[in-house]
């Protein structure tokens, strides 16, 4: 009686490793299979982070972006990382989109304030009056209610198409001020204010399209509050006439604590 207490013990503890095991398998090949692809502009290439990879040219793609970052922390088999700075919803649809396929399980993508003018909203507003500065952000928002939403359609719709079966999530852009804070010079806060509130108008337009998509948005607003331009610890770089092409873009901290947690909340 005790020996066969002992073996219906040994058996169920054979079983329960074996399942282990097995399912240890599973998980192991489920990971091995995983394709992830990550598409974009500057926010997605990592444009501000440093360190790029001068194989990527133009497009300043660096390790430091939020895509890598969470390719190196989760090893998917795969990894496309195609985002481009400068990148406009036409650039993804001609040059983005060739690494996505049936076996693609992960999308990422930050597209739309290209398209809807946003160097030269802050170049506006930088160079000229306050009146002109609102003036000009209002053309862009109006430009997000009337031409963006068909511009962000014809890019998903192209997404789903080729990866049918993926997770795409769209990530949206941070507010870029914190208003009444530590800066004495540069912009009016009527400035900063229109500012934020195209960044508000621009992430509610690009996150009701990417439902209608059935995609799934990552808001960063929350993760840079306290982080903004004027916060005394930004981790967005402001206004450098030494670099304007980093201006208004994360920083290394921006990529690692706001991006990088909003997108793996998402995946």
């Amino acid at each position: 009686m005790r020996m066969s207490r002992f073996a219906a013990l040994a058996s169920s503890l054979v079983l329960a490793a074996g399942a282990a095991l097995f399912g240890a398998g599973q998980a192991a090949a489920a990971q091995a299979d995983f394709g992830y692809v990550a598409l974009g502009d500057s926010y997605s290439s990592g444009v501000g982070a440093g360190n790029y990879d001068s194989g990527s040219g133009n497009c300043k793609r660096t390790s430091r972006a939020y895509p890598a970052l969470w390719a190196a922390a989760h090893s998917p088999q795969t990894f496309s990382f195609t985002a481009c700075s400068g990148a406009r919803t036409g650039d993804v649809l001609a040059n983005q989109l060739a690494p996505l396929n049936s076996g693609t399980d992960l999308v990422s993508i930050t597209i739309g304030g290209n398209d809807a003018g946003f160097a030269d909203v802050m170049t506006t507003c930088v160079l000229q009056s306050e009146s002109t500065c609102v003036n000009r952000v209002n053309q862009a928002k109006g430009y997000v209610d009337s031409t963006l939403p068909g511009q962000l359609d014809q890019v998903y719709n192209s997404i789903r198409s080729r990866a049918s079966g993926a997770k795409v999530v769209v990530i949206g852009y941070p507010r870029f001020y914190k208003l009444n804070g530590t800066c004495t010079t540069g912009l009016t806060e009527g400035e900063r204010s229109a500012i934020n509130g195209a960044a508000d108008h621009l992430n509610a337009a690009i996150a009701k399209r990417a439902a209608d998509h059935g995609f799934t948005y990552a808001s960063v607003a929350g993760a840079f509050t306290g982080h903004e331009i004027c916060s005394g610890n930004a981790w967005l770089h402001s206004l450098n006439w030494l670099n304007i092409g980093e201006s208004y873009h994360p920083t290394a901290a921006g990529q690692s604590g706001g991006y990088l947690p909003a997108f793996s909340s998402k995946a």
